[in-house]
């Protein structure tokens, strides 16, 4: 059983591991505002990936396959991300090693990354694919309290790699010069406004293709 459960944390890291929208908000907030921040941006994903957890488990997923949802959020995810990375652009210009961090409510990086992940068709597609067939093949098998159990080492997983960034970023900045500081912020901006504008391709062909 513990094996089993441990297959279900690393399940979970490898889930949250391929750099996406996430990973690059999270490095950039790290290096912005330390720690929490980056944090909190993982924790909003994961609440996100929660909810889609929840619409697997209900069987409610026809309701986010029809055309409309799809491109709502495809069009949602296309704005989110376009709007953080221009913001994260605007401000590259501003940080140096010197500067203190300034104080950011930490409810925003939350929402934000709630936001980022809920809004992601991808994120959708995965709990499909993922949880849906580990659901599937669970339920078969074991009892509700030991899906739950299961269900909770994923969650596990999300955590850790979401700890494990949130550390990485937050001290990486002690070992920067202010260029590579604003290197790492143009890039991270840079890819966000990427991944909207793969969204925003995917939503214009939803409404038109």
């Amino acid at each position: 059983m513990m094996n089993v459960f441990l297959s279900y944390i690393l399940l979970g890291l490898s889930l949250a591991a391929p750099i996406g929208p996430i990973n690059a908000a999270q490095i950039d907030k790290g290096i912005r505002h330390g720690f929490m921040h980056s944090w909190l941006i993982g924790v909003g994903a994961v609440v996100a990936d929660g909810v889609y957890m929840l619409v697997v488990y209900l069987g409610v997923v026809h309701f986010l396959e029809t055309s409309f949802m799809k491109t709502f959020l495809w069009s949602f995810g296309c704005f989110v991300l376009i709007y953080t990375g221009i913001e994260t652009l605007r401000s590259a210009n501003e940080l140096s090693i010197g500067t203190n961090r300034k104080k950011e409510p930490l409810i925003k990086s939350f929402i934000s990354g709630f936001f980022m992940s809920i809004s992601n068709p991808l994120t959708i597609l995965f709990w499909l694919g993922i949880y849906g067939s580990v659901l599937a093949k669970t339920a078969a098998t074991y009892e509700t309290t030991e899906l739950v159990l299961y269900s909770s080492a994923i969650f596990i997983g999300l955590l850790l790699w979401d700890l494990t960034m949130a550390c990485i970023s937050s001290n990486f900045r002690k070992y920067l010069t202010s260029s590579l500081l604003k290197g790492i912020s143009i890039l991270s901006g840079l890819s966000l406004i990427g991944f909207g504008i793969y969204f925003g391709i995917q939503a214009y062909q939803a409404l038109f293709g």
